[in-house]
């Protein structure tokens, strides 16, 4: 009597559901999801496909049909076949149980080659289609340009959705992660906003956090979706680090949002406040004439760039007395938290260029945009979240270290100490200048 093989079964399992869809005229399997019996027969078609080449390379193999009578000499060892073993087998689409055809009286264990290509060829086309839906490439093109040369697809749009899901499951992993072990010198805070489908027009904010080390490596802290820029979000945004065992920083580098400085002073209260000058310089010329930018703002660029804060108050002094009868509304928005935009001058001088400033995250935000530039608004936050999350976490992997000479460490020690830091045994400072 001639058995069913598994991949026979497979093909009327496909056959019962197409005919099922069209029989009643349904293209689900429940009601709240359109995609599942799609998806379904996309699974089970693979499956098919994997089970078939299982099939063949045994017939390969013995040299014979299934059921087939074994002729030979007496002097050959018959081998058998030996049923199936159930084996969970990792694809494109996911864990599958694939029936795995097993030999008795061979030599040595039977092994597919199929399966062990396919185990060392998946991983890589994951992979791939991960950094080509990070890099840029929606879910289309990733369709389009994996094609085999008889133009058969590799991989279905729903595949690399499926596939995707990964990038989402990194992203947990990174916003867990314990913080304890980072020796945190400067923090930047900064946001950037993106568009929702279900909630057109609308824009939310994602709140960005990074950090330069006691090493010199710059690192991305900390990425989560806040709404908006408000002081309860940043707040919420800044405890959750602290619970992951953050250590506060020297100096925090901002814009000059409301919110985001009341939850600094409510949060770090012994941590000082740069106001990024890059935003800061943006906001008084918004208030300046055309022969106002061209006049004053390059003398208001030049004390920000000064390396001892007496110069820079004195070089102020002279400015808001020769400008503030001509340009009353810059000259005061210029005066306004004048000594945030120069806190940066209580620290070491090579560091300056690097901290004054949100730039490196302006940078890598505009890395950012440009992908998400070909998802004009997403579908919910979390395939929002988790391409953010995917772009910026591979453009900090390229980020420099910056110098950290042994006098620099000295002074963010004293620092740290005048600030009301103990820097005892776990102080990664003092390690550091020790070694």
């Amino acid at each position: 009597m001639h058995k069913i093989l598994p991949s026979e079964r497979i093909s009327n399992e496909i056959k019962e559901l197409l005919h099922r869809g069209i029989k009643n005229k349904i293209t689900s399997v429940s009601e709240n999801n359109p995609e599942d019996i799609i998806t379904l027969i996309f699974q089970k078609s693979l499956k098919k496909f994997i089970q078939e080449v299982l099939e063949e390379e045994v017939k390969d193999y013995l040299g014979r049909d299934p059921y087939e009578r074994i002729t030979g000499t007496e002097n050959e060892k018959p081998i058998y076949r030996n049923g199936y073993e159930n084996k969970n087998v990792k694809s494109t689409m996911g864990k599958m149980k694939i029936d795995v055809p097993q030999l008795r009286n061979t030599d040595e264990p039977y092994r597919s080659e199929f399966l062990t290509k396919m185990s060392t060829i998946s991983p890589e086309l994951e992979n791939l289609v991960k950094e080509m839906y990070v890099r840029g490439l929606s879910t289309r093109d990733i369709e389009d340009s994996l094609k085999a040369n008889d133009g058969s697809l590799l991989i279905s749009r729903t595949a690399v959705s499926k596939l995707t899901q990964t990038l989402n499951e990194e992203y947990e992993e990174f916003i867990r992660r314990d913080l304890s072990s980072y020796d945190v010198i400067y923090l930047f805070a900064d946001g950037v906003y993106e568009s929702f489908r279900k909630q057109t027009g609308a824009k939310e904010a994602i709140l960005c956090c990074w950090a330069i080390l006691s090493t010199g490596h710059k690192v991305l802290l900390h990425l989560a979706l806040g709404n908006k820029e408000s002081y309860e979000c940043w707040k919420e945004f800044f405890l959750d680090m602290i619970c992951r065992g953050l250590r506060a920083p020297l100096l925090i580098t901002t814009d000059g949002a409301g919110g985001l400085k009341t939850a600094i002073e409510e949060c770090f209260p012994e941590t000082q406040r740069q106001r990024c000058i890059a935003h800061k310089l943006r906001n008084i010329a918004n208030k300046l004439n055309e022969q106002g930018r061209q006049e004053v703002l390059p003398k208001i660029r030049e004390i920000y760039y000064q390396t001892d804060k007496e110069t820079a108050e004195f070089i102020a002094s002279k400015i808001v007395d020769n400008y503030a009868s001509l340009y009353p509304s810059a000259i005061k928005c210029f005066q306004e938290d004048f000594e945030s935009c120069i806190t940066f001058m209580n620290f070491p001088p090579g560091h300056h260029d690097y901290i004054r400033t949100t730039n490196l995250l302006e940078r890598s935000f505009e890395e950012q945009k440009r992908r998400t530039k070909v998802i004009p608004r997403f579908f919910d936050e979390t395939s929002c979240i988790k391409l953010v999350f995917s772009t910026l976490i591979r453009v900090s992997e390229k980020w420099k270290k910056i110098r950290m000479k042994d006098y620099d460490l000295i002074l963010l020690k004293k620092l740290r100490i005048l600030y009301g830091w103990k820097d005892n045994e776990e102080g990664f400072i003092s390690k550091k200048i020790a070694a």
